[in-house]
């Protein structure tokens, strides 16, 4: 063989890895849709992950995923939206209460979508039904509107001496009005004086707390809502400051030093948010997924923090907690 010929032959042959990478199929992307940052939903996110991973996924590996986040600004979600839909991504995962998913659903009905929040997805119109969601989106509920009377009946447990008990609500919160008509339900049921406070911005948090503070109320309930949840740190240290009692939908806000919670497990539900993600590459069709709803609610009590505020927690309310942070 000439050395010509020899020359050429080793080229083409140094070739065909690189052709037979050019030949191997994109990695299927993702689209990560939340209304919050990456800060806030750093944890919620490994629990995502780690869905992903029960059905083969692993980011990077073998699957890629493009974050969209709001930064707590509802506004720009329908622009980030569809911003992932001319990504043509294989699936959009829409977190952080109900405007993702809204957002998601307005800008396609064709790319499946996994959504996350606490709202009823079939009121909203995001699903037919629970077990037949029939479209383009499924996903996991916590369906946690309905939890804050039991709220208000332990936070009255622990703190029976309050005869006022303010409620801060997000009144941007498409779930807002029938939070607050459950809650005074369950305050006339119980007999318990209680006043509202409303809160969608930074600022109007401070104005909140001062106001909570000026109606000398003995106890705070937070309700279910994103932009509360994004700011839980802020929450947490204007209770501490003003020494207020308060009750929170979710753990996170324990395990920022908030006093106690009861609600669904938010990790738990970005996991399961992960299990469909990986099960919809993989060919299932979210019209036959039924949407996941929680399985257990936990009552997490943080007993540094009722020492700091001077309360003791009732035996029979610790007996019941799922877990003591000391």
């Amino acid at each position: 063989m000439k050395r010509r010929d020899f020359m050429a032959l080793l080229g083409g042959a140094a070739a065909w890895p690189l052709a037979a990478r050019a030949q191997q199929p994109a990695l299927p992307v993702i689209g990560f849709l939340s209304s919050g940052s990456p800060n806030a939903y750093a944890h919620l996110l490994t629990a995502f992950r780690r869905g992903l991973n029960e059905t083969d996924y692993v980011e990077h590996r073998n699957v890629g995923i493009e974050y969209r986040w709001a930064e707590g600004q509802a506004d720009r979600l329908p622009a980030l939206a569809n911003e992932l839909v001319a990504r043509q991504v294989a699936v959009i995962v829409a977190t952080g209460g109900n405007a993702p998913a809204l957002a998601a659903k307005a800008a396609t009905n064709t790319i499946p979508i996994v959504f996350t929040g606490g709202g009823d997805p079939v009121a909203l119109g995001l699903v037919a039904s629970l077990s037949r969601p029939g479209g383009n989106a499924t996903g996991a509920s916590n369906i946690s509107i309905s939890i804050d009377p039991k709220r208000l009946e332990i936070l009255r447990e622990l703190v029976p001496s309050a005869d006022k008990i303010a409620c801060l609500r997000n009144p941007k919160n498409a779930n807002a009005d029938t939070q607050l008509r459950e809650v005074q339900a369950a305050a006339g049921t119980l007999n318990q004086e209680i006043f509202v406070v409303a809160a969608s911005t930074d600022r109007e948090l401070d104005s909140a707390f001062a106001s909570i503070v000026q109606q000398r109320a003995g106890a705070l309930l937070v309700m279910s809502d994103p932009f509360f949840n994004n700011i839980r740190d802020q929450i947490v240290a204007l209770a501490a400051k003003h020494a207020m009692p308060a009750m929170y939908p979710f753990r996170e806000f324990v395990s920022a030093g908030g006093l106690i919670n009861y609600g669904p497990s938010v990790a738990d539900g970005f996991r399961q948010a992960g299990v469909y993600t990986g099960k919809i590459l993989k060919g299932a069709k979210p019209a036959d997924l039924p949407v996941m709803l929680p399985t257990k609610l936990e009552l997490v009590i943080n007993l540094k923090a009722a020492n700091a505020l001077g309360l003791t927690v009732p035996p029979t309310l610790l007996a019941r907690a799922d877990e003591v942070i000391e």
